[in-house]
Parts: C-alpha cells; structure tokens; sequence
C-alpha cells in the first residue's frame, strides 16, 4: 500500500489544509488558527483550567506555558490562581481576546455553513460516523 492511499494520510492532508486556511483567514486579524480554537474554547464566565486547556490542544505544558505567556502578553487572555488550591489555574478572556474570540467563530461558523452549502446530508452524516469509528480504533489500537 503506497502512503498516499492510507486513511491517516488523507486525514492529515485534510486537517492541514483546513489548518492553513484557517490560518491565512486567522492573520487577517492577528491571531493564528491555534489561537483562534484556544479562544473559542475558554469558558465565558467560568473561565477554563489551564489543564483542560492543554487537554483540548493537545499540548504539552512547556508548549503551553509558552502559548500562554504570548497571549497574556498580547492582552488577549489573563490567569487566575484558584482561591484556595493555588496549583489550579484558571484562563479568562480579556475584552480583545472576546473580540477575537468573536471573530474565530464568525470565520469557523461561514466555513462549516460552506461546507454543509457542498456537502450533501447523508455524506456528512457517514464521515461524522467514519471518524467517530477512526477516533475509537485509534483510542483503542495496541501496537
């Protein structure tokens, strides 16, 4: 079997190019696609633990300790320490990173209504089911 005909291949040519797309869209307005889906994801009221945070990027703590570091910088985020167990730390949305927040899901909604314009029903209801069965089997392979 020729690499170009694996299913992660396709998986990763697929992800990447929406990554860059996202990406060339994102630079219009400062940010990158990572940032943009770090800020769509952080908790409104609430804010988010610095660990779900790492969870949902799939990142390592050096990585994100860095990514945070930036976006604190950039004035789009700040942290708070947790009243009583100062080991957990919370990440809120400052007014710009709302704004960009905002922006990311204006951007993400037009291109998922785009996708669903040229995709027909019944074939993204089998590709949901097909990465949904491609997710398990990956969770549960042992090399």
């Amino acid at each position: 079997m020729k690499h170009q005909e694996t299913i992660d291949y396709f998986l990763k040519v697929v992800w990447q190019n929406i990554a860059n797309k996202y990406n060339s869209i994102a630079s219009e307005f400062g940010i990158t696609q990572s940032v943009g889906y770090l800020l769509i994801n952080i908790h409104e009221e609430e804010g988010t633990t610095v660990s779900e945070v790492a969870s949902l990027l799939g990142l390592k703590s050096t990585s994100l300790s860095r990514m945070l570091n930036n976006l604190e910088r950039d004035g789009l985020i700040y942290r708070q320490s947790h009243q009583t167990d100062k080991r957990s730390v919370k990440v809120f949305l400052t007014d710009l990173g709302k704004e960009k927040r905002h922006l990311a899901r204006v951007v993400v909604r037009k291109f998922n209504d785009y996708l669903n314009h040229n995709i027909a029903e019944t074939d993204k209801e089998h590709l949901i089911e097909s990465l949904k069965k491609i997710n398990k089997l990956t969770t549960d392979y042992q090399p």
